[in-house]
């Protein structure tokens, strides 16, 4: 049977987990679907599709609704065969629509939808996209309650909750390890606290640099480093200057971005999520998976990934005291911290593995 004809399809011109889920989607469905990928002319995902073989295109996106984006993306879908779209950002949402309806081809459209919904869909503008959808794909139950609640049942499309999947990280020797603290400044012997993810105020970066400060206080020598992108130059500067002012320089690291960030969480003994709502958590799977101890608030997606105090702690939301009680129960008893990170380790690859979520996402897209 002649495999399907796949769009994987995002326009962000940012680069976070939604992205790069969209490029590893692309790559895992690219032995059972034709695939082409189509993101934008300004994004910073090209970077992963250079030099390999993975098929893709760019168009430029301006606007949420751009008339002109459509009319390229109903051509790509056209000159492609293209039978079903995979969406991954929500703003791609009415160019995807809109393409369908310009196109020959009619393709199925389906999203992945990695952001919460806070108010009901069942304007004139909401009813004519949802009309032209055939699946969304909450990645976790608490999405999917959401899209229940918040779309009429008349023009919502099939709802079924597919968890991100994580590759299993490529372990790294103790020689490895220690090479690589070494190259970014750390001492062999220094506690590491970490964070990944976009450098910008709701990742709640701020709440860390409290904690640390708590700490100090208490005379418990941490290290803290984050890794991410700057969204915002002036929140960074803010947080550079915060560091400074609270006296934790020698403390604190500023990474920048990383494109292999499993090397990092390796070298960390504690990562930590801090965002007050993260709909998923994906960055929490793949510290679980590379064996570090994770903490994260008590909200929202690591709800569905954490069983606290079993594989992961969970910390009150905004709560830098908590967060730092936290961080210090596992400061103070290292054997506690080895077994939850090892218990999280397990579970993450039992429960979100990116072979089973892609295999099923596979047979999800080759149903419709």
């Amino acid at each position: 049977m002649k495999n399907k004809n796949l769009l994987e399809l995002c326009l962000s011109p940012d680069i976070g987990g939604l992205e790069l889920y969209m490029v590893r989607s692309a790559k895992a469905l690219n032995d059972e679907f034709n695939v082409i990928s189509v993101i934008n002319t300004e994004t910073k995902l090209e970077q992963y599709y250079q030099d390999e073989q993975y098929k893709y295109l760019k168009i430029p996106r301006k606007r949420s609704l751009s008339f002109s984006a459509a009319r390229k993306l109903s051509k790509i879908i056209d000159d492609n065969d293209i039978d079903v779209i995979h969406m991954h950002w929500t703003k791609d949402l009415p160019i995807a629509v809109m393409a369908k309806v310009l196109s020959k081809k009619k393709p199925k459209l389906v999203q992945t939808r990695n952001m919460t919904m806070t108010r009901f869909k069942d304007d004139f503008y909401h009813r004519f996209l949802y009309k032209h959808m055939e699946m969304i794909l909450p990645v976790t139950h608490q999405v999917a309650e959401q899209i229940n609640r918040f779309i009429p049942q008349n023009i919502r499309p099939k709802v079924e909750v597919l968890y991100m999947g994580s590759d299993k990280a490529l372990r790294l020797s103790d020689d490895e390890i220690q090479a690589y603290k070494e190259e970014i400044g750390l001492k062999p012997d220094e506690f590491v606290v970490g964070m990944v993810g976009r450098i910008e105020q709701t990742k709640g970066q701020y709440l860390l640099i409290e904690a640390l400060e708590k700490l100090k206080a208490e005379g418990i020598r941490i290290k803290v480093c984050f890794v991410g992108h700057a969204m915002e130059e002036s929140y960074q500067k803010r947080l550079e200057e915060m560091v400074s002012e609270k006296g934790l320089s020698e403390e604190t690291l500023f990474l920048g971005f990383s494109k292999n960030p499993h090397r990092f969480m390796q070298a960390c003994d504690v990562l930590v999520l801090a965002t007050e709502c993260e709909t998923f958590g994906l960055v929490v799977i793949e510290a679980m998976q590379a064996g570090t101890a994770v903490i994260a608030t008590n909200r929202c997606g690591p709800l569905e990934i954490i069983e606290d105090e079993k594989t992961g702690l969970l910390f009150e939301k905004n709560n830098s005291e908590d967060l730092a009680e936290k961080i210090k129960r596992l400061e103070s008893d290292r054997s506690y911290c080895l077994e939850i990170s090892e218990s999280g380790r397990r579970s993450a690859e039992e429960r979100f593995s990116a072979y089973g979520q892609f295999k099923r996402l596979g047979e999800t897209l080759r149903g419709l």
